[in-house]
């Protein structure tokens, strides 16, 4: 017999692997069944509905999004490299199996998810935001950045800019469509004084 807690962890790593790959609507229990190996029936003895799932999903990807933030600011006190670091947790799940950010992917399908999952993809966005405007507006501080728009504006554009080219990246197969928009985007933000040589 499986332990029960080893089998409810399996279903959800599968369950957030099918959102990331197809999308949440994509996928049902029987889905989750075969991927983990038991019975549908069996699914629902951890999880009642999809929607007690998903929202388990989103707060497990939010906790381990935040502990990668963590860990970013633990590493670095570079503005940039902190957001080069960040930008490159994108491009490590486009090649985790041409995955999608997984609030990226919910974003998507936002007007038919209940609402206690779209309250946590509502709160990712808000928490990833706060972060970036910390670190923007600590690199603008220390005269790294320059933007004429609020931090707010700013912090907003770049995770915009990583979901966006993260879609047409895996759309074209092409990683570099992901590194070079956020490139570009750091790059443009930069302050004259602090940029590399090209």
């Amino acid at each position: 017999m499986k332990d029960p807690g080893t089998t409810r962890a399996a279903l959800l790593d599968v369950a957030q692997e099918l959102s990331q790959t197809r999308g949440l609507n994509a996928f049902s229990f029987k889905d989750l069944a075969k991927g983990v190996g038991i019975s549908t029936a069996s699914v629902h003895h951890h999880f009642a509905t999809k929607e007690d799932l998903a929202r388990e999903v989103m707060v497990g990807y939010r906790d381990t999004f935040r502990a990668a933030l963590e860990s970013i600011d633990g590493g670095t006190r570079s503005p940039r490299r902190k957001l080069e670091r960040f930008a490159g947790i994108f491009r490590g799940t486009l090649r985790d199996g041409n995955r999608l950010c997984l609030c990226g992917m919910l974003a998507t399908e936002y007007a038919t998810l209940p609402a206690s999952v779209k309250a946590e993809v509502r709160a990712f966005y808000n928490e990833v935001e706060d972060w970036l405007r910390q670190v923007l507006e600590s690199g603008h501080d220390a005269a790294v950045f320059t933007f004429d728009s609020p931090t707010t504006v700013v912090a907003r554009t770049f995770l915009s800019t990583l979901e966006g080219a993260m879609i047409a990246a895996r759309t074209f197969g092409d990683e570099r469509r992901l590194a070079s928009a956020a490139k570009w985007f750091l790059d443009s933000i930069e302050a004259r004084e602090h940029r590399r040589p090209s």
